[in-house]
């Protein structure tokens, strides 16, 4: 007989080792490095970004109730949850740096006050400059205007843009003795409006007479009078040939106490009329005199 044989087998159970890890060391040092990068990136902000910038950057760090997801600032600057706003930093990173000069404008510091009003003269001076530049042009051209050019004197003052109109021993600006201005003075004062207006300030007329004293029947009529009279028919004259009636400032007879000739205080070019475009210091002071004035008079 066959004998059979028995096999037998047997089954060991591997007993437990330690597997791999898994990827948790790989989540934990991702973290880590997305960290570091936020601070250098911060670090950065803070170091190549402006004064306001920073101060938005801490603004956001002290708001945490800030709405993710916008790019932009709020313009109503609405007020979240425990105060705290809802408006975010713009963040555009490099593209928000100055590149050139032309960027640089943008991150300028801001022009203080005594610049600004330093800017401000500068620019006026400019523009007086060339409103003389143009009226000298227009006078030397105008045909209509030639024979009265030895008449008018231009020239700039501390207080502005002075035009004189003077007069000549033979052709006087008014009637004598009274406020009636003579045809042609009316026609030099229409073109003279035009001209005015080209600048936005204000000006001053102020009449003038010679030092011979004028006394008419009434006792209480004199040179001041007269002055103040040709100056206020002037300043009708300039209205009537365009010019804005609130750009008048100051209208004054001042009679033979500012002589143009000193030496000859009874010279023909003393009885003149002369409107000075003032700087916008000028107009600020005469308002405040007449405030002064007015106060007083109270």
């Amino acid at each position: 007989m066959t004998e059979l044989k028995q096999v037998i087998i047997v089954r060991r159970k591997k007993k437990g080792g330690h597997g791999h890890h898994g990827g948790a060391w790989k989540v934990a040092y991702a973290d880590f490095v997305t960290a570091m990068m936020a601070f250098f990136l911060v670090m950065w902000l803070v170091g190549a970004g402006t004064k306001q910038q920073r101060a938005a950057i801490s603004e956001y760090f002290k708001n945490p109730s800030m709405t993710q997801g916008q790019s932009t600032m709020a313009p109503s600057g609405k007020m979240g949850p425990g105060g705290a706003s809802t408006s975010m930093i713009k963040l555009g990173g490099a593209m928000d740096l100055p590149k050139g000069p032309g960027d640089q404008q943008q991150f300028a510091k801001p022009a203080t006050s005594a610049e600004a009003e330093k800017l401000a003269k500068e620019q006026e001076k400019k523009r007086l400059e060339q409103l003389m530049k143009d009226l000298q042009e227009a006078i030397a051209q105008s045909q209509a205007m030639a024979p009265y050019k030895d008449q008018l004197l231009i020239d700039i003052t501390s207080e502005g843009l002075r035009i004189q109109i003077v007069d000549k021993q033979n052709r006087p600006m008014f009637d004598t003795g009274s406020g009636a201005l003579k045809p042609y003075t009316v026609q030099i004062l229409h073109e003279l409006a035009g001209f005015i207006n080209q600048v936005p300030n204000q000006i001053s007329i102020s009449g003038h007479t010679d030092s011979a004293p004028y006394i008419r029947a009434d006792s209480q009529y004199g040179n001041w009078e007269l002055s103040a009279d040709r100056a206020n028919a002037a300043r009708r004259t300039l209205t009537d040939g365009g010019m804005q009636p609130n750009k008048v400032a100051r209208v004054v007879g001042l009679a033979a106490s500012v002589p143009f000739d000193k030496n000859d205080p009874s010279a023909p070019t003393n009885r003149r009329i002369s409107i000075v475009v003032m700087t916008n210091e000028a107009a600020k002071a005469a308002l405040n005199e007449a405030t002064a004035m007015a106060g007083g008079a109270n």
